[in-house]
């Protein structure tokens, strides 16, 4: 059964640690969202420690900038860990060797101090690498499907460092990595993932709060917060962890009624088409 509180702090006495996915959260991209910014402040402030938990395919050093360009304030969160990090170590089992790179020049970082070569096009490579497309803006998942196609005739493995599908950009829904990983299944080409809803990535995030804590985490007091119903929801499910289901995130108008307001009845439904359910829902993080 689903409930929905009126802001976290109805969940305070439940949990100690705090899971919380970042874009479409705390963050459009573009802005920050105060409201759910200061929600994780009060949290970290009075109860524990908020370990942001991003499928960004960067090493989580190298996105802090971002979040601190977007106004996400310092005191809203104690640890980081990103796809990014967790796909290193399926990078590092491939060095040396050469890699089809797929993804904008920004998500370079991720390849930093292995030895892998770039390749030029599928033929070329050993496996691939692939953090998003090489333009967002302008480009779709078909446009990628006659070079998948031939890596896929090759039995490369396709190595996604954000399962993300799609991302809100301001007002715009753009795609991730994890679009061109499913054309790549589709293509019958092999795609590991360590980010959510995979485990590797969940590691990561409950040994920082152990070192946060200082000790073992109960994980029936962590509650995992996100908008991603195939990442987030996921995720939490398949860690037997609780989640806090953000449904106007990147599900927007899916989950509002006629009158504007959260739909109870639309946000269950949203659910239960991927056969999952969220311990707890609300429109926006609030406090």
């Amino acid at each position: 059964m689903t409930d929905f509180p009126a802001g976290l702090s109805a969940l305070a006495d439940r949990y100690d640690v705090l899971l919380c996915d970042v874009w479409g959260v705390i963050h459009n991209g573009v802005r920050s969202f105060p409201e759910a910014c200061q929600a994780l402040v009060n949290w970290r402030a009075h109860h524990g420690p908020v370990v942001l938990i991003s499928n960004a395919p960067r090493p989580s050093s190298d996105v802090v900038a971002q979040l601190d360009s977007l106004g996400v304030p310092r005191e809203a969160w104690s640890a980081f860990v990103t796809s990014g990090d967790a796909t290193r170590a399926l990078l590092a089992e491939r060095a040396p060797g050469k890699v089809w790179r797929i993804g904008p020049d920004r998500d370079a970082p991720l390849y930093d101090g292995f030895d892998l070569d770039l390749a030029g096009s599928p033929e070329d490579a050993d496996f691939i690498g692939c953090s998003g497309l090489y333009d967002d803006e302008t480009e779709a998942p078909a446009d990628y499907a006659d070079r998948l196609a031939v890596a896929a005739g090759r039995g490369l493995a396709f190595i996604c460092a954000n399962p993300d599908r799609v991302v809100q950009r301001g007002n715009k829904l753009i795609y991730c990595g994890g679009a061109l990983a499913d054309l790549y299944e589709t293509l019958g080409g092999e795609v590991l993932m360590a980010g959510k809803p995979f485990a590797p990535i969940y590691d990561l995030a409950l040994a920082e709060a152990e070192a946060l804590k200082g000790g073992p985490v109960d994980r029936s007091r962590v509650l995992c917060v996100g908008d991603g119903v195939i990442t987030d929801v996921k995720g939490a499910h398949d860690q037997g962890l609780d989640c806090l289901f953000i449904a106007k995130g990147i599900h927007g108008e899916a989950a509002i009624g006629p009158d504007g307001a959260l739909d109870p009845a639309k946000v269950k439904g949203l659910l239960a088409a991927e056969q999952l359910g969220a311990a707890h829902a609300i429109g926006d993080l609030v406090w």
